[in-house]
């Protein structure tokens, strides 16, 4: 009878969980996710209660561990496979030990709205779930993924806030009182007009003094692209500092040590060199659309911006290209109005 079990407690919402007070606190040891009143139902109370519930063969931490064995996870961009990490490592810590085949859709819309105050890696956890469950489908551990058509979050208007392209006076700033890695940082990101995850891949041997050379992370795109003579220069003058010549196979962005940097420690320096002089209201993805307003400032087409910049859909293209017409438009606007005021 359930009147027996002293520590079971149901939540308004009906979901079943065993707490007890510890030192005063009232402690969460666990969820039950059988139906009431059945045998599972008993056996999970008791396993939770006594601390000695079992891992199931079928559990979401080994289903983790095989996936992280796959050739699907080695292809995986860096960046990627760290943003789903992070995920896998809270999975691992809220359902480790839970059978794989007992996460329900409702589940997942749980973890997310817990996770609110985070949005993108809310929004992670059904991308994370689905690639799990793909895999645990191929066991037969699973006959359905319930990651599939999950509404993700969005980010409320108050939060949201528009990456603004840097102005003229922001790139003269930097560019003038930079230090040098954020310089550096900076002229790949608008000089290659590529996303801030293919900075960091970037390697000497796709360096040919002229040219870099990538595929880009999203879209497997592969590019070659004529440098700005101001990202040769930083590019030239970082390799001289070197003090040797680098191996064709280690990354021009490296930490102090010499390993390769990965996005967050270079969002880390772009973020205190901002701060240092006064240009955070200009983030590292926006030097991106710098590059794009600097294409069709040169007089470069939509199709010609985009066979540099790799973009697969021109949406994007044509908003920051629109822009940068916009303000030449204007601005020739502008001086024929000087000309007419003189006569």
């Amino acid at each position: 009878m359930v009147s027996r079990k002293k520590f079971l407690w149901q939540h308004p919402a009906g979901r079943w969980y065993v707490r007890k007070y510890l030192n005063r606190k009232m402690v969460y040891l666990g969820r039950i996710t059988a139906d009431e009143g059945s045998a599972e139902f008993d056996r999970q109370y008791w396993e939770i209660v006594s601390g000695k519930r079992a891992a199931a063969k079928t559990s979401w931490g080994t289903l983790i561990d095989d996936m992280l064995e796959t050739d699907k996870w080695a292809s995986l961009s860096p960046r990627y496979r760290k943003d789903l990490e992070l995920v896998f490592e809270y999975l691992r810590n809220k359902i480790g030990d839970a059978d794989v085949a007992r996460l329900s859709q409702a589940d997942i819309y749980d973890a997310m709205e817990k996770n609110r105050h985070r949005i993108r890696f809310a929004n992670y956890i059904p991308t994370a779930v689905s690639m799990l469950s793909k895999l645990a489908i191929r066991k037969r551990w699973r006959k359905d993924n319930p990651a599939i058509d999950i509404e993700p979050l969005k980010v409320p208007k108050s939060r949201q806030k528009p990456h603004l392209p840097w102005t003229d006076w922001a790139v003269e700033k930097m560019r003038n009182e930079g230090k040098a890695l954020p310089l550096l940082i900076f002229e790949i990101g608008v000089g290659s007009v590529q996303r801030p995850g293919d900075w960091v891949e970037f390697l000497w041997g796709d360096y040919d003094g002229w040219h870099l050379e990538l595929s880009q992370n999203k879209t497997k795109v592969d590019l070659r692209l004529p440098c700005t003579p101001q990202l040769k220069a930083a590019l030239d003058r970082h390799k001289a500092c070197l003090g040797f010549e680098p191996h064709p196979s280690r990354h021009i962005l490296t930490r102090t040590d010499g390993s390769a940097m990965d996005y967050h420690a270079m969002a880390r320096i772009m973020i205190n060199e901002r701060k240092r002089l006064g240009l955070m209201a200009y983030d590292q993805h926006a030097l991106r659309y710098r590059g794009v307003m600097e294409l069709a400032w040169s007089g470069c087409s939509d199709d010609e911006i985009a066979s540099y910049s790799g973009h697969t859909s021109k949406a994007m293209i044509i908003k920051y290209a629109g822009l940068a017409r916009q303000i030449m438009r204007a601005t020739s606007a502008a001086e024929k109005r000087k000309l007419w005021a003189r006569l």
